[in-house]
C-alpha cells in the first residue's frame, strides 16, 4: 500500500464545523498534519472546513474564530415537520435520485431567506481568491434530478457557490443556482462521501453525523468497503452534548470547538496508525 492520504470532512450544521476544526487543531496540536492531505472531500458543514484548510487557512486561527460570537450567522432549526418530509422522501419507492428529487422538489418550493443573503454567510467564511490548487472535491445534489455533483476547481463553478451548494439543507436553506441548475446539500446522498477516497492509501474521516436512510451511505459502511487504512471519528459523548440537540445554532459554535479540541487527545494514537 502506498501513501496517498484523503482527509474527508462530513456534514453536520454549524456546530459540526467547529468539532471538526477542533478536531483537526487539536490532531495539529498531537503532531498528526491531516490538513496536509493530498486529497480533500468535503460534504455540507465538512465542505466548509475542507475548503479552508485547502485555502491554508492557519488551524489556529480558524479554531480561535470559532470561539469568537457569530457574526453574520442566521440561526436555523430543523424541525420534526421537516424531519418527517425527509423520511417519507426517502421511504417511497424509487432509486436514490428520484428519492433526492423528491426531497430537492419541496425544498425548492420551501419558504426560506433568499439565495442572495444566504450567500453573504458563505461570503464571511471563505478566502475569496478562487479555488485553491490542491485536491479540493465539493459535493452537492441536484435538487431537479436528485443526480449526485462533484464540484472541483476543474467545474467552471464559482468556489463559493460549491461550497454553499453543499451546505444548502433542504427545507431550511435554499437551494443554490448554479449555470441554470439548482443545488442542495450533499449529504442528502451520504453524509460524508467517503467513496470519494477510493483509490487512496490513507483516509481519516471526520463525521458529525453517521446516521442514514440508506445503511450503505453510512460512513463506517464506506470506510469500510475501501481499500485503504481507515479510521472514522464522530463526535463522542462530551461532544454530543456540547453540541446540543440543534446543529444549527450558532450559539453552540464555541463549546462544540473545544470538545472537538479535547478529543483530538483521545483519538491521536489511534489516528496516528493509520495517518502513518
Amino acid at each position: 500500500m502506498g501513501d496517498k492520504r484523503a482527509l474527508v470532512l462530513g456534514g453536520g450544521g454549524v456546530t459540526g464545523i467547529a468539532w471538526e476544526i477542533g478536531i483537526v487543531h487539536g490532531l495539529a496540536e498531537a503532531g498528526i498534519d491531516l490538513a496536509g492531505a493530498d486529497l480533500l472531500v468535503g460534504t455540507s458543514a465538512g465542505s466548509v472546513v475542507a475548503a479552508q484548510i485547502a485555502g491554508g487557512e492557519p488551524l489556529s486561527e480558524l479554531y480561535a474564530g470559532q470561539l469568537r460570537p457569530a457574526g453574520n450567522e442566521i440561526a436555523a432549526r430543523l424541525t420534526y415537520g421537516m424531519l418527517a418530509r425527509y423520511a417519507l422522501a426517502y421511504a417511497l419507492p424509487g432509486s436514490g435520485a428520484q428519492k433526492r428529487a423528491r426531497l430537492g422538489r419541496a425544498a425548492m418550493r420551501a419558504r426560506t431567506v433568499s439565495e442572495a443573503e444566504r450567500r453573504k454567510v458563505f461570503d464571511g467564511r471563505l478566502a475569496q481568491n478562487g479555488w485553491p490548487s490542491r485536491d479540493l472535491r465539493v459535493t452537492a445534489v441536484n435538487a431537479e434530478t436528485g443526480a449526485f455533483t462533484v464540484f472541483s476547481r476543474d467545474s467552471g463553478v464559482p468556489y463559493v457557490d460549491a461550497v454553499a451548494a453543499s451546505c444548502a439543507v433542504p427545507l431550511v436553506w435554499p437551494p443554490v443556482t448554479i449555470d441554470g441548475n439548482r443545488y442542495m446539500d450533499g449529504g442528502m446522498r451520504s453524509p460524508a462521501n467517503v467513496d470519494l477516497a477510493a483509490g487512496y492509501d490513507h483516509v481519516v474521516v471526520i463525521a458529525p453525523i453517521t446516521r442514514a436512510f440508506n445503511p450503505a451511505a453510512r460512513p463506517d459502511s464506506q470506510a469500510a468497503a475501501l481499500d485503504a487504512h481507515t479510521i472514522v471519528l464522530s463526535p463522542d459523548g462530551a461532544a454530543l452534548a456540547a453540541i446540543g440537540s440543534n446543529v444549527l445554532d450558532p450559539a453552540r459554535r464555541g463549546p462544540s470547538a473545544q470538545a472537538g479540541f479535547a478529543q483530538a487527545r483521545v483519538v491521536a494514537s489511534a489516528v496516528s496508525e493509520v495517518w502513518g
